[in-house]
């Protein structure tokens, strides 16, 4: 089913990720970590859909996303940086495959991290944020998204990977075997991943040598 929803408000987070905040229809629910398909509700732009993950949690009056365009071609993450508050966008009825299953780590890269915002976020409206840990591969600094409500979360434990910049108090490098087995809460508890497919593929590997329960791993298929 779709629904029209409204642009709110828009703020920037990096060079390249805006964080939208929509109307939300009435009645309209999910799960934090689920996604919906998003449309722009424009001429020639209707028909172009694609997934985006809720940031906002579900009991909020309104949704948020948090989007990384990509410049490099004419698509909808770029169209989506012409827009303005008050244009339209168009969501169908939320799925995906990434909810909570119990403390655990969480992997991320990039925008991967965006599924993993709202179990946060649920998680520590709920007093649980505790015991859970996060692996957060990026460029540099300055492409880590949603700095802001990451650093208001003393209860989860972070470690940020940088693979174009060598600073102090950050890994350098990628998200491999010697950084997950570091700093992995359990092996054989829950592990999240996230990220470019390529990152994805490279993690799960490396999980699956160092001994980690299929079972207990969860990612968006």
């Amino acid at each position: 089913m779709s629904h029209t929803i409204n642009i709110l408000s828009i703020e920037p987070l990096t060079g390249d990720v805006m964080r939208y905040r929509t109307s939300k229809p009435a009645g309209y629910d999910f799960t934090p970590g689920q996604a919906t398909e998003v449309a722009i509700d424009k001429d020639n732009w209707r028909d172009k859909k694609r997934p985006f993950t809720f940031t906002s949690l579900p009991d909020e009056d309104t949704l948020e996303f948090t989007i990384k365009s990509y410049r490099d071609h004419e698509g909808v993450t770029n169209e989506l940086q012409s827009l303005i508050t008050g244009d339209s966008l168009i969501i169908e009825d939320p799925w995906g495959t990434i909810e909570f299953k119990g403390k655990g780590t969480f992997v991320a890269g990039g925008a991967g991290i965006t599924p993993f915002l709202a179990i946060f976020r649920d998680l520590e409206k709920r007093g649980e944020l505790r015991g859970n840990s996060l692996i957060f591969g990026n460029k540099t600094r300055d492409d880590i998204i949603a700095q802001d409500l990451l650093s208001t979360m003393p209860e989860l434990k972070i470690m940020h990977v940088l693979s174009d910049e060598d600073t102090e108090g950050y890994a350098h490098g990628f998200i491999d075997k010697e950084i997950l087995s570091a700093n992995l809460i359990d092996i054989s508890g829950n592990i999240y991943v996230c990220g470019p497919p390529p990152m994805m593929d490279s993690v799960m590997d490396n999980l699956k040598e160092l001994g980690a329960a299929p079972n207990a791993l969860t990612f968006e298929k």
